[in-house]
């Protein structure tokens, strides 16, 4: 996992959720190379695994918010998170704006798990 890039907590659990923050394409500290198609890939895969660390799936994701740098990255943003999430379709928001680290994508995610006990 990349460290976190400002003073924040990359997931926690609150009760029955589970929420990330914003999560880049980053990878070993760096973004990925491939434009947004890449850095989809990989917000989404460090959504699965900031979720992974409290043992809950992507499938459990019921909303999520992307801001994509560049909204004439639409569609193949879109492909990308309908690879990672399949036939799954959360709520989602999409909006554009300035990302850090020159960013094109940034992916948060909610997941609803509640506490066995």
């Amino acid at each position: 996992m990349s460290a976190p890039v400002g003073p924040y907590s990359p997931v926690v659990r609150a009760g029955d959720w589970v929420i990330t923050s914003g999560q880049l394409g980053l990878k070993d500290g760096a973004l990925v190379d491939g434009g947004i198609t890449a850095q989809t890939r990989q917000a989404m895969q460090n959504v699965k695994d900031r979720l992974a660390e409290h043992g809950v799936g992507l499938d459990q994701v019921v909303k999520t918010l992307c801001i994509l740098a560049d909204l004439g990255d639409f569609g193949a943003f879109n492909a990308a998170y309908v690879e990672a999430l399949g036939d799954h379709r959360p709520t989602r928001s999409t909006l554009g704006g300035g990302l850090v680290l020159g960013a094109l994508v940034e992916i948060e995610a909610w997941a609803y798990a509640p506490l066995q006990g």
